[in-house]
């Protein structure tokens, strides 16, 4: 493991012992700092005694290094010439709170030790710029080191959207064993068991926002929130809605959360009726080569709308039709199947993908972790490549 920086690199396993620590308080935060990157904090003495710690709090809130301080604050402990382990480089403007390297430069921290910089235009190694200019020793982790990988997976979310403008997006699909979703009528409550759900709900609470289509809008009467788990928010709706049939008493369409329906047509009245009770609709018309619109919603323009929209992680609980609409638009990044330990036989796919004359046509995926969850199997596959940005 090597670090980059000013400093010595002196003690390395306890900077790891710290970085590890500072990671552990960064995962309290994810869901809760959403759209904010989740990042944890740790200070220490020169001499590597724990003083302060914390975590970003929800959006507006402080970040981590401010609830560090505050912590060491709390228990009458002095930062001055102390060292800071932060999962992402200090912010160095102006958001939603003030710069973070500056209030570590003011309380007088001797050393920071982060993991990654922050992809952020707005930052982009300006905290580390500033900290140095300020006498501040600076270390980061090389960005193959493990550590420096796990703080970047944990907020993938934010790095797609503030370097390639759209969300992460991780299709949530729950199968039999032979790879349906429901049966040939639509029956599908329940393939998964108790666990299974409970688990699909953790990963809607670590979103941004959860995305759904009229078909299974219609079909299932989903709220969408989470429920099974304990969250401190619930994550904003998105439907694809190419007509905007969206019934005006659908459940999804729950007060006190944001809604966003996307349409390739308005009817004013309906659109007006949706937004009276909080939606926002948009038309985003799909088209053909020639120009002529196709009737669909252009799923492309609509990740980089929700890209400017600040949703970092999208959630996607959809039927086969969208879901191979998605995939067959390259826009998919992450599978996360459950499966069930059934066989149907006939039913309904997991994606309508179309038939394949070659294999080396399959889409390809690599495994990123396989875990049993209560009676069944939660696979996570990412497609190649799609983290490469």
């Amino acid at each position: 493991m090597l670090i980059a920086g000013t400093g010595e690199g002196v003690g390395i396993a306890t900077m790891l012992h710290n970085l590890a620590q500072a990671l552990t308080l960064a995962d309290c935060a994810v869901g809760l700092s959403n759209p904010n990157p989740a990042v944890g904090c740790v200070l220490t003495t020169a001499e590597g005694a724990l003083i302060g710690q914390g975590h970003t709090q929800k959006a507006g809130g402080p970040h981590a290094e401010i609830m560090a301080l505050r912590d060491a604050q709390s228990q009458g402990n002095s930062v001055v010439g102390a060292t800071a382990y932060v999962t992402l480089e200090p912010c160095s403007h102006h958001g939603r709170t003030g710069p973070c390297c500056d209030a570590l430069i003011a309380a007088g921290i001797g050393k920071v030790v982060a993991t990654n910089a922050d992809p952020n235009p707005l930052v982009a190694g300006q905290g580390f710029a500033r900290l140095r200019a300020a006498g501040v020793v600076v270390e980061v982790l090389e960005p193959d080191d493990a550590l420096a990988q796990q703080s970047r997976a944990l907020n993938i979310g934010f790095f797609s959207r503030m370097v390639r403008k759209t969300p992460w997006v991780r299709m949530k699909i729950a199968a039999t064993l032979d790879g349906k979703t429901a049966l040939n009528n639509g029956s599908s409550q329940w393939i998964t068991t108790p666990a299974a759900r409970a688990d699909g709900h953790a990963w809607r609470a670590r979103s941004c926002a959860v995305l759904t289509g009229i078909g299974t809008l219609l079909a299932d009467s989903p709220r969408l929130d989470v429920r099974l788990v304990p969250t401190q928010r619930q994550p904003h709706v998105v439907i694809v809605d190419s007509c905007l049939r969206t019934p005006l008493d659908a459940p999804a369409l729950i007060a006190g959360r944001a809604a966003f329906i996307y349409a390739a047509a308005l009817n004013d009245e309906k659109k007006h009726a949706l937004q009276a009770r909080g939606a926002k609709v948009l038309c985003l018309p799909d088209r053909h080569i020639d120009g002529e619109p196709t009737g669909k919603v252009d799923l492309h323009a609509m990740l980089l709308d929700l890209g400017q929209r600040e949703i970092n992680a999208l959630h996607v609980e959809a039927g086969e039709q969208l879901n191979g609409a998605l995939l067959r638009a390259n826009l998919v990044d992450e599978l996360l199947v459950y499966l069930a330990p059934k066989l149907v036989g006939q039913g309904r796919d997991m994606a309508s993908l179309g038939p394949l004359e070659h294999l080396e046509q399959a889409l390809q995926m690599e495994f990123t972790s396989v875990d049993r969850i209560g009676q069944d199997l939660r696979v996570v596959a990412r497609i190649i490549g799609r983290d490469v940005f």
